[in-house]
C-alpha cells in the first residue's frame, strides 16, 4: 500500500482502505461467473457443475473436446464465418462514419453542435429492444430483413457512437493549427487530413473501430430481430442452444470470447498509452 499524505487522519485511513476493499470485492463478484465458466468448459462430462473429479483435479476429469466441437461444428462455424465477416464490415463502416461525423463535431462553426451529437449518440441510451423493433419495420419496406447488408448496417448504426466519442477524444489534443498551416501551403483538405490529422489522431479511430467490432461481435438483440436463418451469429447460437440443447460447448464459447476480449482490452490500454505518450 502506498504511504498517506501527511494531512490524513485515522478516519481518512480508514476511508481509503474501507474504500479500497469495497472496489475489490466488487471486482470478485463480476468475474466470479467467469472463475466459474472457464474450468467447466474443460469438463470432459456433458455437465454444468463441477464433478468429483474436477474438483480432485484428476487429469482424467479435464478435456478440450469441447472446443474442438466447437471448431469441428458446421453450424458453429457458420457462426464464427457470419460473426467475424459482419462485424468486420460494421467496424470498417462505423469507423469512416464515426471519423467523419467527429471531425465535424469538432469544428468550431458547426450549427446545433449538441443536438447532433445528442442523435448520434442516441444509440447507446435508446434500448436495444426499441432500436431492434424500429429497424425491424423500417428495413422491411427496403427487404432489408433476413440480408447481410441490413444486419451490417443495424451493426453500424450501434459502432459509430463508439467511434465518435474516441475520436472526438483525440481531436481535443489536436493542434488544429498544424492543418491550417497544410492547407496554406497549399495541400487539399484530404491531403491535410491524411498527411496531418489522421496519424496524429489515429489511436481514437483505432480505439473506436475496436470497439465497434466488439459491439458487433456481441450482439444478440439486433440479430434475433433481423436476422434470417443464413445470417446465425455466435450470440445467436449460444441463446439458440441455451434454449435447444444445453452442452458445455457454449462455455468454450465464452472462454474463447472472454479470452478475445481481454487481448482487445489489452489492445485499446496500448493505444491510449502510444496516445499520450509525447
Amino acid at each position: 500500500m502506498s504511504s498517506f499524505p501527511s494531512y490524513y487522519t485515522i478516519s481518512h485511513k480508514i476511508s481509503f482502505v474501507l474504500l479500497k476493499l469495497f472496489a475489490f470485492l466488487v471486482l470478485f463478484f463480476l468475474m466470479l461467473p467467469l472463475l466459474i465458466v472457464i474450468p467447466l468448459s474443460f469438463n470432459i462430462e456433458p455437465y454444468f457443475s463441477f464433478t468429483q473429479g474436477m474438483l480432485k483435479l484428476d487429469p482424467n476429469a479435464y478435456s478440450l473436446k469441447w472446443y474442438h466441437a466447437f471448431f469441428s461444428t458446421p453450424i458453429w462455424l457458420t457462426a464464427i464465418k457470419n460473426s467475424l465477416f459482419i462485424a468486420t464490415a460494421s467496424a470498417l463502416l462505423a469507423t469512416t462514419l464515426g471519423t467523419l461525423a467527429a471531425l465535424g463535431l469538432s469544428a468550431n462553426t458547426m450549427p446545433f453542435k449538441r443536438f447532433i451529437m445528442a442523435i448520434f449518440l442516441s444509440p447507446m441510451i435508446v434500448p436495444l429492444i426499441i432500436t431492434a423493433a424500429g429497424m425491424f419495420f423500417f428495413y422491411a419496406k427496403f427487404n432489408l430483413v433476413g440480408t447481410y447488408l441490413g444486419l451490417i448496417l443495424a451493426h453500424t448504426s450501434l459502432g459509430i457512437p463508439f467511434v465518435i466519442i474516441t475520436v472526438c477524444a483525440s481531436l481535443k489534443s489536436f493542434d488544429q493549427n498544424l492543418y491550417n498551416a497544410a492547407r496554406l501551403c497549399g495541400a487539399s483538405p484530404i491531403r491535410a487530413f491524411f498527411n496531418i490529422t489522421f496519424p496524429l489522431i489515429k489511436p481514437g479511430i483505432l480505439s473506436g473501430a475496436l470497439f465497434a467490432f466488439v459491439t458487433s461481435l456481441d450482439e444478440i438483440v439486433l440479430v434475433l430481430f433481423l436476422a434470417g436463418p443464413e445470417q446465425r451469429t455466435i450470440p445467436r447460437q449460444m441463446f439458440s442452444g441455451l434454449r435447444e440443447q444445453i452442452n458445455p460447448t457454449i462455455l468454450a464459447v465464452s472462454t474463447l470470447l472472454t479470452l478475445m476480449t481481454i487481448l482487445l482490452l489489452i489492445s485499446l490500454s496500448l493505444l491510449r498509452r502510444n496516445e499520450k505518450a509525447p
